[in-house]
């Protein structure tokens, strides 16, 4: 996933979930709610992990941060009712910091969550259980909070997050991040030194890709081919979801994932 936005969907999503498709395999069906659930679990654990207030609802997850890291909103059914409505809504209206909401599902109105909210579509993108290719460089489970924070930084970059400048260490991934269930953070190393990064999620059967990044001067160079690759094998006999930016679906597509739906994605910044 990268930080590429949208405002429209992208027109090569096709829905390979529908009955008309009797080859597809079973992951396809389980893909949007699988997205869902997973999103929900990194920023459980995210929130666990940097000690801020995780509310969850029927129809939403939701992470309350401070001013940097702002509201995360995961909706979790496509049908929010008008109670929880007018909940995730106060909830954003009293964030201390930006909004950012993802709805999987793309079936709920929020423009009305603040003056300038901007929405865009990404595809949501399944890899059935299947071997995995060996990386072309080293790529290591990060263990140590030196290489937690390396990946920090790269994810931070990659990502142009400029909520997080200046860098204060462990703001956006906390040492008890790794320590959370399911969540694993991933280096690339190239020559001994750290080119790409990623975490990956595992839950309820299903893993997910989160945050893949490689600093500017090492994109386009194989790093995030790597960090995918290593990171995907501990995950082989799994299926795997992630929501894909225009620029990393061609890489996505040549790993074995294929775009089955498009997640709305809402922020205010």
């Amino acid at each position: 996933m990268a930080n590429t936005r949208q405002t429209t969907p992208d027109a090569r999503v096709e829905d390979r979930s529908r009955p008309d498709h009797p080859d597809h395999p079973a992951a396809f069906d389980d893909a949007v709610i699988r997205q869902a659930r997973n999103s929900a679990a990194l920023w459980a654990a995210t929130g666990n992990s940097r000690g801020h207030e995780v509310i969850r609802r029927r129809s939403f997850l939701a992470v309350l941060g401070g001013e940097r890291a702002g509201t995360r909103i995961l909706l979790q059914e496509p049908d929010p009712d008008a109670h929880e409505l007018a909940e995730l809504t106060e909830l954003a209206g009293r964030s201390a910091g930006p909004v950012d909401v993802e709805d999987p599902f793309s079936s709920t109105d929020l423009s009305h969550l603040g003056i300038g909210m901007r929405n865009w579509q990404m595809p949501i993108m399944v890899r059935p259980p299947a071997p995995v290719a060996a990386p072309a460089m080293e790529v290591i489970r990060v263990q140590r909070a030196h290489e937690l924070q390396t990946a920090e930084q790269i994810v931070i970059e990659g990502f142009e997050l400029t909520r997080f400048t200046p860098y204060r260490p462990g703001e956006m991934f906390p040492p008890a991040l790794t320590e959370q269930p399911g969540v694993d953070v991933f280096l690339a190393v190239l020559d001994g030194e750290a080119v790409g990064a990623g975490v990956t999620v595992v839950h309820d059967g299903f893993g997910s890709h989160y945050w893949v990044a490689a600093p500017s001067a090492h994109r386009s160079r194989g790093a995030g081919r790597a960090v995918m690759l290593g990171s995907l094998a501990p995950m082989a006999n799994l299926p795997v979801t992630l929501t894909a930016s225009r620029l990393g679906r061609p890489l996505y597509e040549s790993l074995g994932f294929t775009a089955v739906t498009s997640s709305t994605w809402w922020s205010s910044q």
